[in-house]
Order: structure tokens, then sequence, then C-alpha cells
């Protein structure tokens, strides 16, 4: 019987501040590269405050960003998990989603939850297949 253990890598988007709790932006194990939840954090990590769909697409791109850290990219993601403070906000949700997924987005589950800041209303985690 043959055993493979995957190198599991831990990476960090250069120029952005460390997390303020305990997390990996991304890890990378074997072929996939798994995304920690993003927000809508400024370069200087201040949370992004406005127009909701602007707050979609800086989650987006912190996304991409941490994505690219790891060695991926968007186009790479199978799964996502979205996570929205209001049922309402689905609608806006999904306008940015199909602009920056495209006509084969990746998997998805959406659920509305409750955030620990009171001004984030979407987070995004995903999962990318790199091989």
């Amino acid at each position: 019987m043959w055993f493979h253990t995957a190198m599991v890598e831990r990476f960090h988007p250069e120029g952005r501040p460390l997390p303020p709790v305990p997390l990996s932006p991304a890890t990378r194990a074997g072929d996939f590269v798994f995304v920690s939840g993003q927000v809508a954090n400024l370069p200087d990590g201040s949370v992004y405050i406005g127009d909701f769909e602007r707050e979609v697409e800086l989650t987006i791109d912190n996304v991409e960003l941490v994505l690219a850290a790891a060695g991926a990219r968007l186009d790479q993601v199978v799964k996502v998990g979205a996570y929205l403070s209001n049922p309402l906000l689905f609608a806006p949700f999904n306008e940015v989603y199909r602009r920056r997924f495209g006509d084969a987005p990746p998997a998805r589950t959406t659920v509305v939850v409750t955030f620990g800041h009171p001004d984030v209303r979407v987070e995004i985690d995903v999962i990318a297949h790199v091989g």
C-alpha cells in the first residue's frame, strides 16, 4: 500500500496586515488551495463601509489577492462559501457574483449569518484546484 502525504503550505499576501485572528489567509495542500473567509478589507486592514455591490467587489478582489499569493487564480475556484448578513442581499450579491465568475461559476453555498463586526455584510471563502 502506498501513502502520499501532501505538502502543506501557508500563504499571506505581501503588503497586507496580518489577520487579527489566528488563521492563514490561504493554505495549499497538494493541488488544492483553501482560502479563509475574506471580507471587504482595505489595504490598511480597515473594513470598507459603503455601497453593498462595491463591498462584494472588494471582497472578491481580496479573494483574488489571497489566491494569487498561493499561486492560484479566480478561474480555478471549484467551490465558494458565501455568507451574507441579510437575505435581502441575495439579489445584489448575485449580480456581482455573475459578473466576476462568468457563465460557468463554481459550486456555491450561500447562507445568512450574523457577523462579529457590525459593518461586514458579506464574507467569501473558496477552494481552488491548481493541479
